[in-house]
């Protein structure tokens, strides 16, 4: 009797590592210390010297239930943006700078090419957030997983000089409410699309004309990482005041977590148009609409709120990062919380 015999196959660890070093190198920022392979990843402090009262900002998360969606179409590659961007996301919401991130992998065998496909897209999330990919860990699991399912986690470290926090605290009424474009379902609210629809290979290949493309292909578009843009309004001489990354539970989970007391939000839902998977959704599912917007994105992925002067300013900024962004309502006196009208 040995290890492999037991369900855990050291060898097959060793060349998994050996596949992900390629997707690892592409996320390296000067910072890193040392190479891949150690016990720790080192990362250099030294820009700390530079701000007024550096501190660091924190984020970690997994991707869910979407991962069974990968599952089922066998497609691996782009999940790992997903794990990404919801801690890096965080972080920007912030006005953190992601500066390096873990993940971890959890499987019930370990297939080396899969694990690199998984990191492949952990390293491409990692390098639109400028994040260095500096460690992580895959765990083999057999028993307790099925062979071919894992789990995905990560964990992100970023900095802020403590003068740029962005903490909603100045946000007044008359502020002028932004919403920066979702990809789609991004990576909350699964344990309900999965009872919507048909999770089998039939359903999620099949190409719906108001979606442009398959049901699959739709559900798996990875989620948006905002981080360059809101550096772009930052680099525009623009103050957020307030940001929100609307994950699980929707507009009205997310959107009070940036208000202060005695402030809230009016979100115009004519001002942008929700994507096509929303409607579907919420017509398959038979979904309230105030379920819609307490469970998914309904296409905006961050509201940013600032001064009404800087409205203009802050979507050109945007756009000029490649996003997609609206004026989606403002802010108004009243009892925190989110009004939809």
């Amino acid at each position: 009797m040995d290890y492999k015999n037991a369900g855990v196959d050291i060898e097959a660890g060793y060349r998994s590592v050996e596949l992900m070093k390629e997707h690892i190198k592409k996320t390296m920022r000067p910072e890193v210390l040392g190479g891949i392979g150690g016990f720790s990843g080192a990362f250099s402090m030294e820009a700390i010297k530079k701000m007024e009262k550096p501190t660091l900002v924190s984020g970690t998360d997994g991707v869910g239930t979407k991962l069974k969606l990968a599952f089922l179409l066998d497609k691996h590659d782009t999940i790992g943006i997903d794990c990404v961007a919801m801690c890096v996301n965080d972080i920007a919401c912030a006005g953190g700078e992601p500066l390096f991130f873990l993940d971890y992998i959890a499987c019930g065998k370990n297939y080396p090419e899969k694990i690199a496909q998984i990191v492949g897209g952990v390293a491409d999330g990692c390098a639109q957030a400028g994040a260095a990919l500096i460690g992580g860990e895959t765990a083999e699991h057999p028993g307790l997983m099925p062979e071919d399912e894992y789990d995905l986690a990560g964990f992100a470290v970023g900095l802020v000089d403590e003068k740029d926090l962005i903490t909603g605290k100045d946000m007044k009424a008359g502020d002028t409410l932004v919403g920066i474009a979702s990809s789609g379902v991004h990576s909350n609210g699964f344990s309900l699309v999965r009872k919507v629809f048909s999770m089998d290979v039939k359903t999620l290949g099949t190409y719906h004309e108001e979606l442009g493309t398959t049901l699959g292909e739709a559900l798996l578009a990875p989620t948006k990482i905002y981080v360059k843009a809101l550096r772009q309004v930052k680099e525009a001489n623009v103050r957020i005041k307030g940001c929100s990354h609307i994950t699980g539970g929707g507009f009205y989970e997310n959107i009070p977590r940036m208000l202060p007391d005695g402030v809230k939000a009016v979100i115009k839902k004519d001002s942008y148009p929700v994507p096509a998977i929303f409607g579907m959704l919420a017509r398959e599912g038979q979904i309230a609409e105030e379920m819609m917007y307490n469970t998914y994105n309904m296409g905006i992925g961050m509201v940013l709120a600032v001064d009404a002067a800087d409205a203009d300013k802050t979507v050109a900024a945007l756009q000029a990062a490649g996003e997609t962004a609206f004026v989606i309502g403002e802010a108004a006196a009243g009892e925190k919380g989110v009004e939809l009208c």
